[in-house]
């Protein structure tokens, strides 16, 4: 690795949205950063997702975190030009069940989230009409480009002076090196932020952590000439996922029902929900599969239940696939995952599938941990 000098403060391993979020939180200090991808680009979860920086309906530790990392998505589009929308989230709900949990909800949280009519969740969201009783607008969530943030990001870090090295592969991380396909690289602190991969660096305590790939599955569909969704649309499937809605009473019910109503939503595991870009494209999903693995085959079924879910919850004939894609992400009982092998390393995941909206502030205490909380930081 031709450089004038291979010591750093902190070495990242991972140029997703944690890792450069490790960097993000290092580069504030004033410290010098360098980060190490294995890939020749950014082409992993961090930009296999619908965008959505979910603040609201988390809970506990998740929504301390994701309160931080929405704070930080929106400092750092006040220097760059990173495309953010915080006009919220809109919840459509489709069941008397789902609104009776909206309320009581809202009764917890209070000013994190907005009850709607069946009017104004109609006029929120450009759905058919037909089962829409009412929803919510789910205040504290963002909405950013997925293909494009933590691109964004990885530059404005290039431009601050941290090195990213693309295409680098590392065989091995130890207190102060990492040994690297281009040479070592010494650092007084280590993140390795390598999502699923992790087990490939540290499989005990992976294994410990029961962690397993989840992999998803999602679409693109052209919907240029559809109403445009003005913000990112969740409906009932989200109170049966997000930790703040799906502890609250009559969760339990709401899951028989759907169970009863649409047995596909948990043969493929499907978070129904969508976002759109600024070119018109509608991302739709998403499908789940849990295992030791991530089978690279996918099942057309599990597509043909997304587009059938599309086609109930739009409305208007069927909106035309223009791509299709798998994400791969680590899975584990508990949210998150930090491990520490040695003095000075630490190994972090999201475990939940929610790393855009906690990774940032994730990784910042991560970095807080390494080098110490610094004052006035939240």
């Amino acid at each position: 690795m031709s450089t004038d000098s291979n010591e750093y403060d902190l070495a990242v391993v991972g140029a997703g949205v944690i890792g450069l979020g490790a960097a993000l939180a290092a580069r504030e200090r004033g410290l010098r950063v360098i980060v190490l991808e294995r890939a020749a680009a950014i082409v992993g979860a961090s930009v296999r997702n619908f965008g959505h920086v979910g603040v609201t309906g988390q809970s506990g530790r998740a929504h301390d975190l994701a309160r931080e990392t929405r704070r930080r998505w929106l400092r750092l589009a006040e220097r760059v030009a990173l495309p953010v929308r915080a006009e919220g989230a809109t919840l459509v709900a489709r069941g008397d069940d789902e609104m009776e949990l909206l309320d009581a909800f809202a009764d917890r949280r209070g000013d994190g989230i907005r009850v709607l009519g069946r009017r104004e969740a109609l006029a929120e969201a450009p759905v058919s009409e037909h089962g829409v009783v009412g929803g919510a607008r789910l205040v504290e969530d963002l909405q950013l480009d997925p293909r494009t943030a933590a691109v964004h990001l990885a530059e404005a870090l290039a431009g601050d002076g941290v090195r990213i090295e693309y295409g680098c592969a590392v065989s091995a991380v130890e207190p102060g090196l990492v040994r690297t396909s281009r040479g070592e690289v010494r650092a007084k602190a280590v993140v390795v932020a390598v999502n699923a991969d992790v087990d490939q660096f540290f499989p005990a305590a992976a294994a410990d952590a029961g962690i397993r790939r989840c992999r998803l599955e999602m679409l693109a569909l052209d919907g240029a000439h559809r109403p445009r969704l003005e913000r990112p649309l969740l409906t009932g499937t989200a109170l049966l996922r997000y930790s703040g809605f799906r502890d609250l009473p009559g969760a339990k019910a709401l899951r028989a029902r759907y169970q009863r109503d649409w047995p596909e939503a948990f043969e493929f595991d499907i978070n129904l929900m969508a976002t759109q870009r600024a070119d018109g494209t509608l991302i739709l999903g998403d499908t789940h599969a849990r295992g030791d693995v991530a089978s690279p085959f996918q099942q057309e079924a599990a597509f043909d239940a997304l587009l059938d879910a599309a086609r109930g919850l739009f409305g208007g004939p069927p909106m035309r696939v223009l791509q299709r894609w798998q994400g791969v992400y680590a899975a584990a009982e508990e949210e998150f995952f930090v491990h520490a092998p040695a003095d000075g390393v630490r190994a972090v995941s999201v475990t939940t599938g929610i790393g855009m909206t906690c990774g940032l502030g994730l990784a910042a205490s991560v970095v807080d941990g390494l080098f110490g909380e610094r004052e006035g930081s939240s």
